[in-house]
This record gives C-alpha cells, sequence and structure tokens, in this order.
C-alpha cells in the first residue's frame, strides 16, 4: 500500500541533492526517484546516513534510482592498470568490485535493506538483485541473464555475451549500500576508459540493443518485480 508521495520539478541537466525528486513508500519500503543528475559524494553521504538511520532509528529501508553525472568509481578489488584513459573525475567507492562508469542515461538502483531481518546471507542477496534485474528486464522483452565467474546481467547482442548491468554490494551492520547499474541510453563510448569491472567484454544499453525504453519505463519495470527481491510477497 501507498503511504506517501512528494514530488519537486527540477530544470533538466540539473545537479541536486534534494529537488526534483519523488518519493513513494510502499509495503514499508521507501523509493525514491530523482529526476536531476546527483553527485557521487553527495550519494555517498546520504547512503552513509541512511543506513545509520536504518540500523539505529529505525527508517524505512530504501531503494534510491538517480542518474550521475559522467564519472568512474574504483570499488575494492580495483587496479590502476584497468584505468585506462582517465578523461572523468574518478571516486574511491567502498563497494566491491572494480573500475565501473556511472552517467546520464545509466539507471543507478542504490539499494539500503536491513538484511537482519531477510535472513544474512549475502550471497542470496546478490542472487536476488541479479534475479531482479532480469525479471525487470524482461518485461521490456530483453532476454538477460548472469554468467557463472563473471559480475552482473548480461545479454546477447551481435552474437556475444555483453554487459548490461552492473552490481556493487557493500554491507555495514547488516544493512546494504550500493546496488545495481542498468545501461538504458548512456554514451557507451565511456566505457573506453576503463576494463569495466575487470573484464574486457562488450558493454551494451536497452538503446544500443533497439529497445524502446526509457529511465521511466525501466522505473515501472523494476518496481512492477520487485516485490519477491524485497521480501513483500513471495516469488511466483
Amino acid at each position: 500500500m501507498t503511504s506517501a508521495v512528494r514530488t519537486t520539478d527540477v530544470p533538466f541537466g540539473g545537479v541536486s541533492s534534494h529537488v526534483g525528486r519523488t518519493s513513494v513508500v510502499r509495503d514499508g519500503i521507501e523509493w525514491q526517484v530523482d529526476a536531476a543528475l546527483v553527485a557521487y559524494d553527495h550519494a555517498l553521504a546520504t547512503m552513509d546516513a541512511r543506513v545509520a538511520a536504518i540500523r539505529n532509528d529505525g527508517a524505512p529501508d530504501l531503494v534510491w534510482l538517480l542518474e550521475h553525472p559522467p564519472l568512474y568509481t574504483g570499488g575494492t578489488s580495483a587496479r590502476a592498470s584497468d584505468l585506462l584513459d582517465a578523461r572523468l573525475p574518478i571516486y574511491t567507492s567502498g563497494r566491491g568490485g572494480r573500475h565501473t562508469y556511472h552517467g546520464p542515461g545509466q539507471r543507478v538502483g542504490y539499494v539500503m535493506l536491513d538484511l537482519a531481518r531477510r535472513g544474512r546471507d549475502v550471497r542470496r542477496y546478490v542472487a536476488a538483485l541479479e534475479a531482479w534485474i532480469i525479471a525487470a528486464l524482461g518485461l521490456l522483452s530483453v532476454d538477460a541473464f548472469v554468467v557463472p565467474g563473471r559480475v552482473g546481467v548480461w545479454t546477447s547482442h551481435n552474437g556475444n555475451d555483453a554487459k548490461i548491468a552492473a552490481i556493487g554490494v557493500r554491507l555495514r551492520h547488516w544493512v546494504t549500500l550500493h546496488g545495481f547499474a542498468i545501461n538504458v541510453m548512456p554514451d557507451l563510448a565511456h566505457f573506453n576508459g576503463i576494463v569495466p569491472c575487470g573484464l574486457d567484454l562488450p558493454v551494451t544499453s536497452l538503446a544500443a540493443l533497439g529497445c524502446d525504453a526509457d529511465l521511466a519505463r525501466l522505473d515501472a519495470a523494476l518496481m512492477a518485480t520487485a516485490g519477491a527481491f524485497l521480501g513483500t510477497r513471495e516469488a511466483a
């Protein structure tokens, strides 16, 4: 059941930490969708504050959907050799994994869930995150899958496996941080500045696949398929 909705408008292309945000609470989970680009350092600070509030103050779990300005992030396993061309700002991230790209046209999902109430199983959480993304992409007629030994969610493009979503997570006191990044219509050329997630394999997007989908349609698909992942209903 939806208990609250808040919306504030912002000019297209602005970078903001608080305006242009739609917030809705469903089944005890808060969903926030930012229309403006969100600065990466602000996102890190916001996640830290929310995790503390979930842990200490009983704040609701949060799924935060947003876009960043063009940038690279390095996870806890990042290698300097994977940074091929420092054409964009580079941020150190506490998430797992290596280097990745974030930018306009890519849907970033930061997921802050209390795993102490959902079973303290990190591998199960990551598998459920992958399954959620696959289910959402399926609603957009994209056949996505996981590949053993590789991080992220993949699809077939021009006869080859190509990554369409990256995953990187972190836990603090059994509350999750970070999450996923799904390529909708980003500038894929920016991935040439890194070895994405340490894998020298193609990266694709919904636009490159010819899928008629935008951020709003992907968001709707994510919300429609989130029940099993969030533990609000049993998987079908």
